[in-house]
């Protein structure tokens, strides 16, 4: 966003593309947000300013944080650096800025890494293996998953997951609920 670019353009930018990303009609996200589709269209059009109050509203109808609606657009820097945070036999390095919907993690496992007690939360976990041989617990089940192979999961079944034979490293994506699961507790 430039200086001369006025804020609530990018607001109105922003929400009617999320909501056509969504699959959302007018109707739809003025259900979810309280508030009529003709209020939404003219909220869209420049013809009604945003308030602080539809804006919560279409924050919270949208699952986007308010920052995400106000951030200025910041096309200069693209690239993520992703920084080391080391804990117990595991280090993580962030691959998505932290305020997406998804967080994508590389981590590198060591096979000391203390046990832990598998662990249920809301959501789905996908890990992709880039070297060597993860052994996932997942309910009553133990799958080696090796590199070049990639797990997928419901998260409501007790799981967990750790090096098999030696270090190994993966990538993963995880919806905010896996983040909180699994990235608080791993790198702390």
């Amino acid at each position: 966003m430039t200086i001369d670019d006025d804020p609530g353009d990018l607001v109105r930018r922003r929400v009617r593309g999320l909501r056509t990303a969504a699959g959302l009609s007018l109707d739809e996200l003025g259900r979810r947000a309280g508030m009529s589709a003709s209020s939404i269209s003219r909220l869209e059009t420049g013809k009604r300013n945003i308030d602080l109050e539809a804006l919560v509203a279409l924050a919270r109808a949208l699952e986007v944080s308010v920052d995400a609606l106000l951030a200025p657009d910041d096309h200069d820097d693209v690239v993520i650096r992703p920084v080391p945070r080391t804990g117990p036999g595991v280090t993580t390095w962030q691959l998505s800025r932290p305020t997406g919907s998804t967080i994508a993690v590389k981590q590198r496992i060591d096979i000391d890494r203390p046990p832990r007690e598998p662990q249920v939360h809301p959501g789905h976990d996908w890990f992709f293996v880039l070297s060597g041989t993860v052994r996932l617990t997942l309910g009553d089940r133990v799958i080696l998953v090796h590199a070049g192979e990639a797990a997928e999961f419901d998260t409501m079944v007790p799981h967990h997951f750790e090096a098999h034979g030696g270090p190994t490293e993966i990538v993963s994506l995880f919806d905010r609920d896996g983040q909180r699961a699994h990235l608080h507790t791993a790198a702390t």
